[in-house]
């Protein structure tokens, strides 16, 4: 008995023939079957074909489970299952699964062999693509060399030439066997990025290692430049021009239920950053302190209403000011809608600085087109959306308390609201076009009334 698992076709071929054309013949070996469908099964053997530069021990742990499947139908989603992680290593271009009945002298009535027929990745392969930032886009070149020491190791290299940021960078990855999602990497990058809402210029040098596992461990080396974007930059961004070396430790951690990341019917986001710079070098010192968090629940006719919040704090430690390429931005179509990009908040002869603390929420209602054009294809990945934004950002006198804290990010509120359509672009990103009405702008503040474009990963 072989059994192959493979995905079903959503059509198979037209064979010409029908059902009634068929002589049904008995299978010879139906005592064997009655064992197989109605009684308990021991996988005797698994064995994996084709692998050549790859070590087995580190695929033991991604195949373990198989051994302890009771029947047949147990047998087969394990196997499926251990399918899946073995794709999921980045190591193999193809993985087939073959079940057949035990063989040899050890073997049993009712005994099973898996055999997991693989094919390697190329030790090198090459990648192009285009990505979507929040309200930027870039064009991606990557080489990567896959499974480089035989345990599904990885050394890639990128290059990205976007619309506001250039980048290239080197990093290595290396997984825990038996736990993917763990994970060490390490990073040799630069990035050269261009800020014009502050006529800023940035460009970092910089070394990073990551430990992955539930929460994101980072160490984090960079040598940062900044300059002039343009001769008309304030005094305030040529007094931040220069040198800087950044040495600092974060943690993250995310709890995610969402059914999607980019348009959620259901669930909910918790996500908590926290970065601390200048106790392991460097002369920037600072702790950094940010979330969000977001809830999604599913209403009538197919609507869903979310609520979305953020906040963030920015203490510098020691005398030193903090750096403006540390401070919080806010405003613009992916954040407090209506307002232009990173636009409140504290500027300077135009340029707009960035603040040590701010917040923002967000209250949004999402619905079907009306009348449901294209329903059940294209038009399911657009939405009509509407909306109500709020936030504040400023700087504070860490000598004032909390309290006084509390008070300076509830006075002078921005907010807007308004409608508009969003478009899906699968799991990668969104874009929206939406009518924006802006309320509590202050003075300074660079407001976008009317239709607004927006373009990303990351929506407020």
């Amino acid at each position: 008995i072989y059994t192959f698992l493979d995905p079903l076709p959503m059509q198979g071929p037209e064979l010409g023939v029908q059902a009634d054309d068929l002589d049904l013949v008995e299978p010879e070996h139906e005592p064997q079957q009655e064992v197989l469908e109605n009684r308990d099964v021991v996988v005797q053997h698994v064995h994996i074909d084709g692998l050549g530069r790859t070590k087995e021990d580190v695929l033991t742990y991604e195949i373990a489970d198989v051994f302890r499947a009771k029947n047949l139908i147990d047998v087969m989603k394990k196997s499926h299952d251990a399918r899946q992680k073995l794709l999921r290593l980045g190591i193999f271009r193809q993985v087939e699964v073959v079940i057949d009945t035990a063989e040899g002298e050890d073997a049993l009535p009712n005994g099973l062999d898996v055999t997991f027929e693989v094919k390697e990745l190329r030790r090198m392969t090459g990648s192009y693509n285009t990505m979507v930032g929040n309200n930027e886009g870039s064009m991606v070149l990557g080489l990567k060399l896959p499974n480089v020491f035989g345990r599904a190791e990885k050394l890639t290299f990128q290059f990205s030439y976007g619309t506001k940021e250039t980048s290239y960078g080197l990093s290595f990855f290396k997984p825990q066997p038996g736990h993917f999602e763990r994970n060490f990497s390490i990073n040799l990058y630069k990035v050269t990025g261009q800020f014009p809402w502050s006529s800023l210029r940035e460009t970092d040098r910089g070394i990073s290692t990551e430990i992955s596992t539930n929460h994101t461990l980072k160490w984090e080396g960079v040598w940062r430049e900044l300059g002039c974007l343009a001769r008309t930059a304030s005094f305030a961004v040529r007094e931040e021009s220069g040198h800087s070396l950044k040495s600092s430790l974060s943690h993250a951690m995310v709890i995610d239920t969402r059914n999607s990341p980019i348009l959620p019917k259901r669930g909910a986001l918790l996500k908590i950053n926290q970065e601390l710079a200048g106790y392991t070098g460097g002369d920037a010192s600072f702790l950094k302190e940010d979330f969000e968090i977001q809830l999604n629940r599913r209403l009538l006719w197919d609507s869903v209403l979310s609520a979305s919040l953020w906040g963030g704090m920015l203490l510098a430690i020691g005398d030193k000011p903090t750096s403006i390429a540390d401070r919080f931005y806010l405003g613009g179509p992916t954040s407090v809608r209506g307002f232009s990009m990173y636009s409140i908040g504290p500027q300077s002869e135009g340029d707009y600085l960035g603040g040590e603390a701010y917040w923002a929420g967000g209250l949004h209602l999402y619905t079907p087109l009306p009348f449901r054009p294209g329903r059940g294809g294209f038009g399911d990945l657009f939405r009509t959306h509407f909306f109500l934004n709020a936030g504040n950002l400023c700087n504070l006198n860490y000598g004032e308390g909390p309290r006084a804290h509390l008070s300076k990010l509830a006075e002078c509120i921005r907010w807007s609201y308004g409608a508009g359509i969003v478009l899906r672009l699968g799991n990668i990103a969104r874009l929206e076009l939406n009518y924006c009405i802006p309320m509590g702008v202050q003075s300074g503040d660079r407001i976008c009334d009317g239709v607004q474009f927006g373009a990303g990963i990351r929506f407020l």
